[in-house]
């Protein structure tokens, strides 16, 4: 496969008018940063939820868009924050290649900043990993005003890339995201999802038996005693993995969509539900807790409605060696995250002031003192 030029769609920047507007925002960061003016940083809008709302002066990365390069043989592609997600995708799926962490959208006005920045993965993050894992590099604009280059576009490229993975999640709170190239994975030659009927405990048995044995598993979704099994691979190879586990054959083909982009039956409510991310095996979440629940990623991210104190739910999942997330999706609604332990707290803030000195990039946006 042959490299791919920069690629062109509407709204898609020249170098010359890209170079203009990365300099146009980031005189921005720096007049903020003189004039001590926080910043709220913006682009598809799919993920306001995801964080406390925030006051301030908008900087959107709307139209910052564009692939800058695209280089299939050696799974790598470089594209600016404001370009679609769904435009990526459809760039990628053109040379058989894919996010091999699966990014949910929420949208369709999701963008490649916004994603990384809010460091979200889909269903196949366990199998293939998560957002940050396939960050090679970023330009970004620090508190001050400057552009700066961390990482690089190959895996060997080791400096700054620390830095480069930290963007991911920081939600714009350590610098606004200009470009990020990422590694990409080719897409599977074949998927089929086996579905089962069992209790959580067998659950929990049979994927901790499968998961010793050599097979493409991509996926898995629990829910009122339904156990689905994501296979991707060769045809061979699904094939065989599909008689060792058995099943039925689902034939719904957007499931996993559905899963992915949280439309699926269980998401259908306007009540507040929690994310509990908690290792594999840790024990089911106890009824006075759990009102209803769907598990993914083999038991290590729980979706649940709770009629519970926060404080009940949180102190749970740490005990249970996680952390638990509180999720309204409502029109005006937010996310409360688990509060960080008195030895991340203190680190977190010296991390922010190390990058954003006057604290004015989306000030509050995951803690009130970050």
């Amino acid at each position: 496969m042959q490299a791919v030029a920069e690629h062109e769609f509407p709204g898609s920047l020249t170098q010359n008018q890209a170079r203009e507007q990365a300099q146009s925002l980031a005189d921005q960061v720096q007049q903020a940063f003189v004039n001590q003016q926080p910043l709220v940083i913006s682009s598809g809008g799919s993920k306001g939820f995801y964080g406390h709302p925030l006051e301030g002066e908008k900087l959107s990365l709307s139209g910052y868009q564009g692939i800058v390069s695209y280089e299939p043989s050696e799974l790598v592609i470089t594209a600016r924050a404001g370009t679609p997600l769904h435009i990526i995708e459809t760039v990628l799926a053109e040379q058989g290649q894919m996010l091999g962490f699966e990014p949910p959208h929420y949208a369709a006005s999701a963008t490649l900043g916004g994603t990384i920045a809010c460091g979200l993965s889909g269903p196949r993050r366990p199998y293939s990993g998560a957002a940050r894992d396939f960050v090679l590099g970023v330009t970004m604009i620090n508190g001050k005003g400057e552009i700066l280059r961390f990482g690089g576009q190959v895996m060997k490229n080791v400096a700054g890339y620390d830095v480069s993975r930290l963007m991911s999640g920081a939600q714009g709170t350590l610098g606004v995201l200009l470009e990020i190239s990422l590694k990409v994975i080719p897409m599977p030659a074949h998927e089929e999802t086996r579905v089962l009927s069992c209790s959580q405990q067998q659950m929990q048995t049979l994927l901790c038996d499968l998961g010793r044995q050599p097979l493409p598993v991509s996926a898995t979704l629990f829910h009122n005693d339904r156990l689905y099994i994501r296979l991707s691979g060769t045809a061979a190879g699904v094939h065989s993995a599909a008689q060792v586990i058995g099943g039925d054959l689902l034939s719904a083909d957007q499931f996993w969509l559905q899963a992915k982009e949280q439309q699926h039956p269980f998401f259908n409510s306007d009540q507040t539900f929690w994310r509990l991310s908690l290792p594999p095996a840790a024990t089911a979440v106890p009824d006075d807790i759990a009102k209803q629940q769907l598990i993914e990623w083999g038991g290590a991210q729980r979706w649940l409605y709770s009629e519970a104190d926060r404080c009940q739910v949180i102190q749970w999942a740490e005990a249970n060696g996680g952390h638990a997330t509180a999720v309204d999706r409502s029109k005006h609604g937010c996310t409360l995250f688990h509060p960080l332990s008195s030895a991340l707290l203190p680190l977190s803030k010296r991390i922010k002031q190390s990058f954003d000195p006057a604290g004015i990039l989306n000030a509050g946006r995951l803690y009130p003192d970050l």
